[in-house]
């Protein structure tokens, strides 16, 4: 599941830069950084029972690193305890439902709250430099990869961001969190890499033109127009998960 980690002097490693302003990251932010990057990369199944002695091992660390991994993966919303130790988080269909419900209310809130207020204006530059990065993946598309969920999180939260309310994003937010594990099997097919790079292209050319109306109803079709499609999307995906080995 998970490459091993070499411990370095002090609890911490160096980066294989030679110098003394090279930069050091402690053994705890590297594990973090690669027990997360393999749940979101869906290499560590939801039958995996993910224990300090065995992470320790694995990575080739003392436990506290690992205990402190853990915790921050537990805030993160990406694992949760159970009577053996960690296990990453699968929500319920009823929750699933329940949680992209608050998603798509979430969304179009940030441009809804823009229509029905014109002094609300979106911060254009955040846009701009939003819709820069998504031209790069038109031109040069990423491979398809559960990871590209982060991607498509970001674009989400930039948008949500960018309508200025702070408290809506961070709610919006943690709901992505909750069901990332399940949402990051949506993005393992080419068409559905390219197809979320034109909408999100889309989307924001219209909040950037002023156009909210119009984008309120691309972002609604984005997020989810039919709910029952996006169960039938997160079914699939959750069989998936529980075939994986």
């Amino acid at each position: 599941m998970v490459d091993g980690l070499r411990p370095g002097a002090g609890d911490a490693l160096a980066a294989d830069v030679p110098g003394a302003d090279a930069p050091v990251v402690s053994l705890r932010e590297q594990v973090y950084h690669r027990l997360r990057d393999e749940i979101l990369n869906g290499r560590v199944s939801p039958r995996e029972r993910l224990t300090e002695p065995k992470l320790s091992k694995a990575f080739e660390v003392s436990r506290t690193p690992v205990r402190e991994a853990l915790s921050r993966l537990l805030s993160d919303g990406l694992v949760e305890r159970t009577d053996f130790g960690y296990a990453v988080v699968v929500p319920s269909l009823e929750d699933l439902r329940n949680l992209y419900e608050l998603r798509i209310t979430l969304e179009l809130r940030g441009i809804a709250r823009a229509i029905e207020n014109p002094q609300v204006r979106h911060d254009d530059v955040l846009l701009r430099a939003e819709l820069a990065r998504w031209d790069e993946m038109r031109d040069v598309v990423p491979d398809p990869d559960p990871s590209f969920v982060l991607r498509d999180e970001g674009f989400h939260q930039v948008l949500s961001r960018a309508s200025g309310n702070a408290q809506l994003t961070d709610a919006l937010v943690t709901v992505n969190q909750k069901i990332r594990a399940v949402r990051m099997h949506d993005f393992v097919e080419e068409d559905r890499i390219t197809a979320t790079i034109d909408e999100h292209r889309e989307i924001l050319g219209l909040v950037i033109e002023r156009r909210l109306p119009e984008s309120l109803t691309a972002l609604h079709k984005h997020v989810g127009e039919s709910l029952e499609v996006v169960m039938e999307r997160a079914t699939h995906a959750m069989a998936r998960m529980a075939t994986a080995g």
